[in-house]
């Protein structure tokens, strides 16, 4: 029976944070999703995830809480992790006024600044992280020296890191100090220590790293340390950008 709030299975598998549409259409065509006790290999059955029980690879899925999403500007000194083997600050110790579980989109390094998404929208979650959506995060770094137009163009057009990959950035100045100068670089990929190691191997070492904007979310007025809500217009702004409204 379809309620009015009955959804194509893949999409319900998907928003549980399991895996993407396309793994979750795989689960189905090769029978490890069950509706109610039967096995359903047709792509084009809804279900409703409050009143069906839905089983994947035998497992229930339990009902899902309301959806929370978080914006937080991560200071320095603190892990993208829920717990830390070192010991070291994680970023859930700043959230303990949040009520109900929310995970890290991503991650910024220990000594990285700026904007952290955390939410339990697995579906969300896995569409911001997924390269070929190509999101773009634009990051406000202060390097060492100033970059001369020759490599401000060098770092644009994609030189090759030490772990083979070639990132494509848009780079500019938008600030001169007396010896170092602080650029904006945008890029979309989301490879570790990846806007470090571009500075460096131009021969600009970062001295401060912020990220201030994902997609369509902006840090802007949030101070370091704090975290907010999201607003609705945020939440539907985003989710159109991933392809997900």
């Amino acid at each position: 029976m379809h309620h009015e709030s009955s959804v194509r299975l893949q999409k319900i598998i998907s928003m549980w944070g399991i895996t993407s549409r396309r793994g979750a259409e795989e689960l189905i065509r090769s029978g490890q999703v069950t509706v109610n006790g039967a096995v359903v290999k047709d792509l084009g059955f809804q279900a409703d995830p409050q009143a069906d029980h839905i089983r994947v690879k035998g497992k229930l899925l339990k009902k899902l809480p309301p959806k929370i999403y978080v914006l937080l500007n991560k200071p320095r000194g603190y892990v993208t992790t829920l717990s830390d083997e070192k010991s070291r600050p994680t970023v859930m110790d700043l959230l303990e006024k949040v009520k109900g579980r929310v995970y890290p989109v991503g991650r910024l390094d220990y000594d990285v600044e700026g904007l952290l998404l955390l939410t339990n929208d697995g579906e969300l979650a896995n569409a911001i992280a997924h390269p070929r959506k190509e999101i773009i995060k634009t990051y406000t770094v202060k390097v060492k020296g100033k970059p001369n137009q020759t490599t401000m163009r060098k770092a644009s057009a994609g030189i090759k890191l030490k772990d083979g990959s070639a990132p494509h950035a848009q780079v500019r100045v938008i600030k001169n100090l007396k010896s170092n100068c602080w650029l904006e670089i945008k890029v979309h990929e989301g490879k570790k220590h990846m806007v470090k190691n571009l500075c460096r191997e131009v021969g600009h070492p970062p001295l401060k790293v912020v990220r201030t904007s994902i997609a369509t979310l902006k840090l802007k007025g949030l101070a370091t340390g704090n975290h907010r809500y999201l607003t609705d217009k945020e939440i539907i702004d985003l989710k159109k950008v991933v392809g997900l409204e």
